[in-house]
């Protein structure tokens, strides 16, 4: 009897967040060096590698230098808040339109945003949808996505859920935070389950309890790192995961270089990959 089919393993990437001081070159070589295929670009003016801000030349060196690596930029991890009611629709707008053409210079796949909403409910809902739909197009235009993360007012992939449901459009998906719907009180089979629909991105990360969030290696806190295989697999997922260490938030935790070789392990990254089973394409980052 034929071996049942198995389920490759994920590209790995990581967060430039987890190296808030690396420049271009040094996050090349740790990509290279821990097995990466991708990048999650923080971009937060005045701060990060890329900001909206960067001439035409800085752009084009950093893409030319991640491919040399052989690494993608996958995300712009901005930090526009799509549900805030401190914004007016026209400055979100604005900011959306400059980091959708920062993602078209580099040939990244998408920008995150987050929710960010100061009451969390319909009208929160209502603001981030509109916002979301409104960019939209203009995301397809330039061959990336709107991503927004389980995060802040909307931690749960319920939450998420019920946004981009009303969106409705293929250039706007999700960032799943394992985090965030983990301490929303959710498996990682459930909101696997949930997100699935609009799944494109996952940022791996442990912390020592639910009510305490300094960064532990992945694997050696209270997150169910070691359901996340399973939950994907289930969903047909084929995307990256990313290791998203804070390092810029908790300085004293250890550095990016030991976070990478724990995420890297198996339980992490494969499951119960067999004999003859094809590695997924970097360009395959939607469910089929």
């Amino acid at each position: 009897m034929p071996d049942p089919p198995r389920t490759p393993h994920w590209e790995r990437a990581f967060s430039t967040l987890g190296c808030p001081d690396a420049d271009v070159h040094e996050v090349a070589r740790l990509a290279r060096t821990h097995g990466c295929t991708g990048v999650e670009l923080r971009c937060a003016p005045p701060e990060g590698l890329l900001t909206p801000h960067s001439s035409p030349a800085e752009r084009a060196s950093v893409k030319a230098h991640l491919a040399s690596a052989g690494v993608r930029a996958l995300w712009l991890a901005s930090y526009v808040r799509v549900a805030d009611d401190g914004i007016e629709d026209t400055d979100c707008r604005t900011r959306l339109d400059a980091l959708l053409t920062l993602a078209a210079d580099l040939g990244a796949l998408g920008v995150r945003v987050f929710p960010g909403a100061s009451r969390p409910g319909p009208e929160a809902d209502e603001r981030a949808a509109r916002r979301l739909r409104a960019a939209a197009d203009r995301a397809a235009r330039a061959g990336t996505h709107l991503l927004l993360e389980t995060h802040d007012s909307h931690p749960g992939a319920a939450d998420v859920a019920r946004v981009l449901t009303a969106v409705d459009h293929p250039a706007v998906g999700a960032v799943w935070d394992v985090l965030h719907t983990w301490r929303a009180g959710e498996s990682p089979a459930e909101s696997a389950r949930v997100l699935a629909p609009w799944l494109r991105h996952v940022q791996l990360k442990d912390v020592a309890a639910r009510d305490d969030p300094h960064p532990r290696l992945p694997g050696t806190g209270a997150v169910p790192l070691a359901e996340l295989p399973g939950a994907l697999a289930a969903v047909g997922y084929r995307g990256w995961l990313c290791l998203e260490w804070e390092k810029r938030w908790f300085p004293r935790a250890p550095a990016l270089t030991e976070a990478l070789r724990y995420a890297a392990r198996d339980e992490f990254t494969q499951v119960a990959r067999g004999p003859g089973a094809a590695s997924p394409s970097p360009e395959r980052t939607r469910n089929p």
